[in-house]
C-alpha cells in the first residue's frame, strides 16, 4: 500500500469574497475539515435524495425545535416536498399548534430565576419563555373543540389525529403557515409515536376523563401504517434532526419491512445533524454504521453525519437546498390509506 493512496486530495482554505451564496459556501466547505466538511456532506446527501427517482424521504425531528424558531423552515421543506413523511415528538407538534392558534414564544435567558418564573406561571425552555396561561387556553381548545371532531371507540393512529388537527387549524387559524397545516395541505403524513408524552396527548386524555369521551389512540396502528410506507417504497431516505423516538421509529420501518417482504428494505440514503454521541450506547447517538448491523441503513448507503446544534445547521442546509433547487422537479409520493392498507402513487412536482 503506497503513501500516495492516502495523499490524493488536498484541503482547500475557504475563501469569503462576499459574493457567495450559502450553497457556494457549502461547496467550498467540502474541501475543509471537521464538522464544516460534514455539514457540506449532509447538504450533498440530502440533494441526492431530491434527485433520486421515486425516493420517499423521511424526516425525524426531536427536541424543542419549534420553540427555538425552526417551525417555518420545517413548514417550507414540507410545502416544497423536500421531505415526504414526518415523524416528530409530541412537544414540537403541540408548540406548532400553539403558534398556529396565534400564540407566541418569547426570547428569554438561561440565567433567569426559575423560582420567580414559576410564581409568574412562565415556562422556560433554556432561553425561550412561554406563558403558561396561554398553554392552558390551547389545552382547553384541544380538549373541548378539537376533540369534538374525533369519534368515540374508533382506533386512531397518530397520523389520522394529526391530519385532522391540520385540517381544523387551517379552517380556524388564525395562522396560515404551520407544520401541521402545511402537512395537511401538502399530503405529507405526520406520525407521532409518543403523542401521549405531550400536552397534545394529555389534552385528549382530559377529554376522555372529564367529558366522558372514549377517544382511542392505537400505537400499533402507527407501527403498521409507517412500516407499510417503507414496504411499498422503491427507495427510502432518512434525515434526522436530533435523535430520540422519531429516529428509532423511522429506523424500525426498515427492519419491519424487511421482515414482512423478505427483501432488503433498508434505507438507501441517510443524513443526520445531532449533538448526541455514540459512546453512551443510546439510539440518539447511534451512528449509521451501527445501524447497518441491524439492516436499518443499507450496506451501500450514502450517509453523512454532522455533530452540531440543529438550530445552527438547519437554516444553512435549508437555504442551500433552496438555492440549488429553485425549480424543484421530483416525483412526490401520494399516500392513500383504506381498509385494505396503503396505496402509493407518484405525482410530478414542479416548484
Amino acid at each position: 500500500m503506497t503513501r500516495t493512496r492516502f495523499l490524493k486530495i488536498p484541503t482547500v482554505p475557504l475563501e469569503v469574497s462576499g459574493k457567495e451564496t450559502i450553497s457556494d459556501l457549502l461547496v467550498g466547505m467540502r474541501s475543509t475539515a471537521f464538522q464544516g466538511r460534514k455539514l457540506a456532506e449532509v447538504a450533498d446527501v440530502w440533494a441526492r435524495m431530491l434527485k433520486k427517482k421515486n425516493c420517499i424521504i423521511w424526516l425525524g425531528i426531536a427536541g424543542a425545535l419549534v420553540p427555538a424558531g425552526m417551525r417555518k423552515i420545517i413548514s417550507y421543506l414540507i410545502r416544497r416536498r423536500m421531505i415526504d413523511v414526518l415523524v416528530s415528538t409530541g412537544a414540537n407538534l403541540y408548540h406548532d399548534c400553539f403558534e398556529a392558534r396565534g400564540q407566541r414564544h418569547y426570547v428569554g435567558s438561561a440565567l433567569l430565576n426559575d423560582v420567580q418564573l414559576r410564581k409568574q406561571r412562565i415556562d422556560r425552555i433554556y432561553d425561550v419563555l412561554a406563558d403558561e396561561q396561554k398553554f392552558y387556553k390551547i389545552d382547553t381548545w384541544i380538549e373541548r373543540e378539537f376533540c369534538s371532531y374525533l369519534l368515540d371507540n374508533r382506533p386512531y393512529s397518530s397520523r389520522e389525529i394529526l391530519h385532522l388537527l391540520g385540517k381544523i387549524l387551517e379552517e380556524k387559524g388564525p395562522e396560515e403557515e404551520s407544520i401541521l397545516i402545511d402537512a395537511y395541505k401538502s399530503h405529507v403524513p405526520i406520525f407521532c409515536p409518543a403523542l401521549a408524552d405531550s400536552a397534545l396527548g394529555f389534552s385528549i386524555m382530559f377529554a376522555n376523563r372529564r367529558r366522558g369521551r372514549r377517544i382511542v389512540l392505537d400505537n400499533l396502528k402507527d407501527v403498521d401504517e409507517s412500516s407499510r410506507i417503507t414496504e411499498k417504497a422503491r427507495v427510502t431516505a432518512v434525515v434526522y434532526l436530533g435523535g430520540g423516538v422519531p429516529k428509532n421509529f423511522i429506523q424500525q420501518t426498515a427492519v419491519i419491512a424487511s421482515y414482512q417482504t423478505r427483501h432488503d428494505k433498508s434505507h438507501s440514503l441517510a443524513a443526520q445533524m445531532t449533538m448526541d454521541m455514540p459512546v453512551w450506547g443510546g439510539l440518539s447517538g447511534c451512528t449509521f454504521e451501527e445501524a447497518q448491523s441491524w439492516g436499518k441503513i443499507g450496506r451501500n448507503a450514502r450517509t453523512a453525519t454532522c455533530y452540531t446544534d440543529v438550530t445552527i445547521a438547519l437554516p444553512i442546509i435549508a437555504r442551500a437546498l433552496v438555492e440549488r433547487y429553485k425549480r424543484l422537479r421530483r416525483n412526490v409520493p401520494m399516500f392513500d390509506w383504506d381498509a385494505q392498507g396503503l396505496t402509493i402513487s407518484y405525482e410530478r412536482l414542479r416548484l
